[in-house]
């Protein structure tokens, strides 16, 4: 079942010319964040309401070169998996665009049903 990360695109597109995916968490935090299929849309919500530019990576997390643990670090109950370390592009299997709806929220894509 693959994970999903939502970023830019400017960055996405960064990455695709450098061979791997930091995102800014990376640094700060020592982790990537990625939701679960069930996950997606209220993290998409909470965090990137009305935004335009984003990408949604889907990604095969038994491709994923650094190790990826399952916590929640805010003391719920609902564990999110984090990717430990830069992203191996050859792990994603599809990048879409990412667009909100017109009251800014967001929906899980139709074309990525069976992603």
């Amino acid at each position: 079942m693959n994970i999903y990360h939502i970023t830019r695109q400017v960055d996405w597109d960064g990455a695709l010319g450098a061979g791997s995916y930091r995102a800014d968490t990376l640094e700060t935090q020592g982790f990537i964040h990625c939701s679960k299929r069930e996950q997606l849309i209220q993290t998409a919500n909470t965090y990137y309401h009305g935004r335009t530019g984003l990408v949604l990576l889907c990604i095969n997390p038994n491709l994923v070169i650094p190790e990826i643990r399952y916590e929640n670090l805010e003391g719920g109950e609902k564990l999110f998996p984090h990717i430990y370390g830069p992203l191996n592009l050859d792990a994603v299997t599809a990048s879409y665009r990412f667009k909100p709806e017109q009251d800014g929220s967001f929906i899980f894509p139709s074309d990525i049903i069976n992603n």
